[in-house]
């Protein structure tokens, strides 16, 4: 990061009177003020909940000079399109409006905040016991198709079997916006694609992953194993 622009968001938040109001505990997650680099983000603080591998970072990006909100769910990160502002004042307003209730639904599954073509999906109502054990191939049910998580662009994770031990990981996605159901990995925190399980409808995705997924789980163990 430019050492001009390090410059600037330190002086535009030296006196930020709003970091300081914040509480030390929130929803079960904690505050840390950061207020350092990383990479081309200057990090302002953020809460953390550590066991239950969520936070929200508030940062300035360099790449396009404005002020932003990082959601980080288990390995997903993603920024929340809501908060970007110009300015640290536009950005305030947003986060005095806005930051409460999205931590509050970070630390509690909302189902109000679920669209509506989501909900037509049957996603939430789906019985996927004998599917998606608790555990499978050393990987455990981080989030499960009852309680869905929005991230971008039209796409809700609908359950995510994660070993967070070797930052790995799959994740079946519903897009509403192309009415799709796909899948997606992530090996050593670094993406795995293939496009075995996508599907129109739930009883589609069923059958592939009744038939497919031990051996995608399986071939994510033997990915880890050969790059050791």
């Amino acid at each position: 990061m430019k050492k001009e622009n390090i410059e600037k968001v330190e002086q535009e938040t030296a006196d930020w009177g709003y970091m300081e109001t914040l509480p030390p505990e929130w929803f079960g997650f904690r505050f840390r003020k950061d207020m350092h680099v990383n990479d081309d983000m200057y990090e302002l603080y953020s809460y953390h909940n550590e066991a239950a591998h969520r936070s929200l970072t508030t940062y300035f990006h360099e790449e396009t000079h404005e002020y932003k909100l990082r959601v980080r769910i288990g390995l997903t990160e993603f920024c929340r399109i809501e908060f970007i502002a110009p300015d640290l004042a536009a950005f305030e307003n947003l986060l005095r409006e806005q930051f409460e209730a999205m931590l509050h639904d970070l630390a509690e599954f909302n189902p109000a905040t679920i669209n509506r073509i989501v909900r037509d999906k049957h996603i939430l109502e789906w019985d996927y016991s004998k599917l998606l054990p608790d555990t499978k191939d050393g990987f455990t049910l981080f989030i499960r198709p009852s309680q869905p998580v929005r991230v971008l662009n039209g796409s809700y994770i609908v359950f995510d079997y994660s070993d967070f031990a070797t930052e790995s990981n799959f994740i079946i996605y519903y897009n509403m916006f192309r009415d799709e159901f796909f899948g997606e990995a992530r090996i050593n925190n670094i993406p795995d694609v293939n496009y075995t399980f996508d599907a129109t409808e739930l009883p589609e995705l069923e059958e592939k992953l009744e038939t497919n997924l031990h051996s995608r789980l399986l071939g994510i163990r033997e990915k880890l194993a050969a790059q050791q």
